[in-house]
């Protein structure tokens, strides 16, 4: 019943394992170099990629998002990775920083369920999803970042541009939780 954070690298990716430890989700930091079989020797029941200062720099992480039939939430560059895996376009933004953002849920179910748009949030733009990959819907958009969240359309697969792990997105748990559930239910 274990989530597993794959971190790629990235400042928060300790505080998205410390924010589900918090919230008694069980979970897991692993590197993003284990192998497909050895993440799938841990039994996980969802997948979150952490952020990272390069696509470039990912270990297996693309693999992962190809092979596990499980929920995936993306979270920056994760977000991304699983934008290019799917045929979408991420490109440098004009803004290149950290920002406190509002953004609009355009989908309050799932992932975003019972909380308010617009949103506050605490983003990087540095890179972005520019063009949405062909099975997914845009669930969340600001006026930096028209790809602030993403959906599969028919898979329980997440993107967030944003970091709810942080204090500056103060309903970030909730996202946390609602990925949890989702999680559960997918295993029913």
């Amino acid at each position: 019943m274990t989530i597993l954070v794959i971190n790629n690298k990235g400042q928060y990716n300790h505080r998205i394992q410390r924010s589900l430890q918090y919230l008694k989700i069980p979970s897991e930091l692993v590197s993003n170099e284990l192998s497909v079989e050895e993440l799938k020797e841990k039994e996980p029941i969802g997948l979150i990629l952490g952020g990272g200062p390069s696509i470039d720099d990912v270990g297996n992480a693309a693999e992962y998002i190809k092979h596990f039939d499980i929920p995936i939430l993306g979270i920056c560059l994760g977000h991304q990775l699983i934008a290019k895996t799917f045929g979408g376009e991420v490109s440098t933004s004009d803004t290149e920083s950290y920002a406190q953002v509002k953004i609009n849920l355009l989908d309050t179910t799932n992932l975003f369920k019972g909380l308010e748009s617009p949103l506050d949030v605490w983003s990087s733009h540095k890179d972005e999803v520019h063009t949405l990959p062909e099975e997914f819907d845009i669930i969340a958009s600001s006026s930096l970042c028209d790809i602030e969240s993403m959906k599969h359309r028919e898979k329980e697969i997440y993107g967030i541009q944003f970091h709810p792990e942080v204090h500056h997105t103060p309903k970030g748990e909730f996202i946390f939780k609602n990925f949890y559930e989702i999680c559960q239910n997918y295993r029913k």
